[in-house]
Parts: C-alpha cells; sequence; structure tokens
C-alpha cells in the first residue's frame, strides 16, 4: 500500500500532477485511487469524466473520487450538531441560523481525511490531490491537535457532566450533552487518530511539494517544507511545473533565466529531496493518455511509487549522560522558533504553526538542559533530574 499526498500554492499545477503520477501508477498494473480533498473539484475536469463520491472507474486499474463531505458529515457529526442546535435554539437562536452555525469549522478537509481511511485498504497506491497548502496544514494539523484535547480535557469534562446534568441543567437553562454526544466525539477521534498514524507511516505515506519556478510560490513551498516536517510529515520530492526550455526565442529564454536561479535555489533549499521537473505545455493536458505522457515527463525512468528514505521527522537518542530530542525543522529561521516546556510536554512554534510533542516517558524525568537549531533540526537537551530518576 501506498499513499502520496500533493499540495502546492493554488494554481501552480497540482491537481494535474497527482492527476498524472495515479495515470502512472494504473499502467503499471497498480489498482490506483486518486481522489479529491480540494473543495475546488477541479480532478474531474483534469480527466475529462464526471466523477462521483464513490470511487469512479476511468480506466481499467484507474479510479477517481470527489469526496462529498455533506455525506460523510452526516454519519460523523450529526449527534453533535443536534445537540448545539438545541444549545442555540434554548438561548433564542432562530433554527435555521443555529444550523448555519452548528456546521463544523474546516468540515470539509477533515471529513475527506476520513474518507482517505475508508478507502486506503482498497487500493495499491492512493494519490490524494489535496487542498492548497494553508487548508492542508491545517488539515494534516487536525488529528494531533484533537488528540491532546481528547486526552487531556475531554475526560474532565465528561466526569463533570456525567454527575452533575441535572444540575447543570437547570442553572444553566440548557441541556447538557448526553452520553451519544460525547461518543460521537470519541468516533471521530478514534478515527482521526487511525488516520494519524497512518499519514506519518514512512514505509505508506508521503507528501510532495509542487510548485512554479517563481519567487513567491518557492518562498511559499519552503515555508510548507518546514511545517511539515514540524508536524511530523514526510516531504519525499518537489515537482517544479511549467519550465520553459532554454533554447526557444529571447522572451522564452528570458523566462527561462529567471527561472533556472529559482530551480537552482530549490536544489540548494531541499538538500537530498528529490526534484523532478514538467515543461511548460501549450495547452492543459486532459484526459489519461495526456496525463501518461506529463507523467513520463516528470519522473523519467524514476519509479514515482518508491519509497525514499527520508529523516526521522522526531527522535531521541543518548549521548553520554544525556538525552537529545531532535525535531526536523528544515529551512526554519531560528528568529521564528519558540520553545517551551510544559509539565510532560514541549509547545513548539515555529512561524505561525504550533506544536504541542508529548514527550517520552524517559525524558519526562529529565530536566530540559537547552536548545539549538542546527543543519535543519531542533535538538533539545535534556539531562536526568537525579529525584524524578530514582522515583522512576
Amino acid at each position: 500500500m501506498r499513499v502520496l499526498l500533493f499540495t502546492g500554492k493554488g494554481g501552480v499545477g497540482k491537481t494535474t500532477t497527482s492527476a498524472a503520477t495515479a495515470v502512472l501508477a494504473a499502467r503499471r498494473g497498480l489498482k490506483t485511487l486518486v481522489l479529491s480533498t480540494d473543495p475546488a473539484h477541479s480532478l474531474a475536469d483534469t480527466f475529462g469524466v464526471p466523477l462521483r463520491h464513490e470511487p469512479t472507474e476511468i480506466e481499467v486499474g484507474l479510479y477517481g473520487q470527489q469526496v462529498d463531505t455533506q455525506r460523510a458529515f452526516e454519519a460523523s457529526w450529526r449527534e453533535v450538531q443536534h445537540y448545539l442546535q438545541e444549545v442555540l435554539e434554548a438561548g433564542g437562536v432562530d433554527p435555521i441560523e443555529a444550523e448555519e452555525l452548528t456546521v463544523l469549522p474546516g468540515a470539509e478537509e477533515v471529513l475527506a481525511l476520513l474518507e482517505l481511511r475508508r478507502q486506503v485498504e482498497r487500493w495499491d497506491v492512493v494519490v490524494v490531490d489535496c487542498a492548497p497548502t494553508a487548508e492542508t496544514l491545517r488539515l494534516l494539523a487536525l488529528p494531533e491537535a484533537l488528540n491532546w484535547y481528547m486526552d487531556r480535557v475531554f475526560p474532565m469534562e465528561r466526569r463533570v457532566v456525567r454527575s452533575l446534568r441535572p444540575v447543570l441543567t437547570h442553572l444553566a437553562g440548557v441541556p447538557m450533552p448526553p452520553d451519544r454526544v460525547f461518543a460521537a466525539v470519541e468516533r471521530l477521534h478514534t478515527d482521526l487518530s487511525d488516520v494519524r498514524r497512518l499519514l506519518v507511516d514512512p514505509a505508506t505515506t508521503s507528501v510532495r511539494l509542487v510548485l512554479t519556478p517563481e519567487a513567491v510560490v518557492v518562498a511559499e513551498a519552503r515555508r510548507t517544507f518546514t511545517s511539515l516536517a514540524m508536524h511530523g510529515y514526510r516531504v519525499d520530492g518537489v515537482v517544479a511545473n511549467r519550465v520553459f526550455p532554454d533554447d526557444g526565442d529571447d522572451f522564452v529564454r528570458g523566462w527561462a533565466s529567471a527561472q533556472k536561479a529559482q530551480l537552482d535555489g530549490i536544489g540548494v533549499s531541499f538538500g537530498s529531496v528529490p526534484m523532478w521537473r514538467s515543461p511548460y505545455l501549450a495547452t492543459e493536458p486532459v484526459g489519461v493518455d495526456a496525463l501518461a505522457a506529463l507523467g513520463a515527463d516528470i519522473y523519467g525512468e524514476t519509479d514515482p511509487m518508491a519509497v525514499i528514505d527520508t529523516p526521522d521527522p522526531l527522535a531521541v537518542e543518548r549521548l553520554g549522560d544525556e538525552f537529545v530530542l531532535s525535531v526536523a525543522l528544515p529551512l526554519a529561521d531560528k528568529r521564528e522558533v519558540d520553545l517551551v516546556r510544559k509539565s510532560d510536554e514541549l509547545v513548539l512554534t515555529v512561524g505561525s504553526h504550533r506544536r504541542v510533542i508529548a514527550l517520552p516517558s524517559v525524558l519526562t524525568r529529565c530536566i530540559a538542559d537547552g536548545a539549538a537549531l542546527r543543519d535543519g533540526r531542533l535538538r533539545v537537551r535534556f539531562r536526568p533530574d537525579p529525584e524524578l530518576w530514582m522515583r522512576g
């Protein structure tokens, strides 16, 4: 089983690259699903065929799907939404407005992840055409963030409500959540935890960044590369689209020269991460044959399904009497990195992105003794706390 997620700034050819990769996989004999989590749903236009909410055969061995988030929403969130509507209506909110207010923020992205989990075991390869980068980062950060809430806050809230439900309902004048609401939230948590395990599995899943060789696009790709690594996701390739040939007329050569400077910078910035290129095409490739030709141009003789070795996003090693926790932060600017220890957790912030890292048990009995960002990794030193170490 192989899962490839493609993301990038809007308009860089992410959907086309996803579709071309899926066509190559299918024509090499692998049962392949290409699934769109992008609300724009341009995947059907790329193949030139209608796609539905269930996998639809495009050609032998190749299926496409555009996630029906409303249907998935009904199955995963309806119990919680009904309760929230009751609360709002008890407070005097109009029923129609209450329904609008209780739509889960980011529902399309969340439920697309659940659909990925539902489908993945049926296929040799699942290619995911993700939403543009900002939405993708929110999407991929969600399972771990919900994990934190469910492990620390949710059990306490449920115990309090169970024991005080009659009193709280009387005093507050609004219905307290019944057990079925808690059960629905727990199901969502379990499903997203399963998704998280799938997406960080180095033997199965990787992310590919799609870009065009333009300064603004490359800058966003660098930030995305850092943020994905911070959240534990592995980027195993960069696809540079719409690359001009360097043997055209003066106008084309001018573009090619500007692109070369960006391509050289990508090679330096992304280090050992493979970079594939696709040429600028006069017309958008539509249909499986055109996409197969594009895929051949992108990957050449390389195997697009190969598992590419990448550094561990998070690792712990012992160095003498100390332990070192290292987190991959490629291309991060140390001026944007902030690190705080709170009890048995590290709160890591890079720019506008934050991750709460639960410390391995061996480090919970240690004192943080400094940190440094070096060679694309944040290294946090820990030394054993004699008192806690003896208790452990």
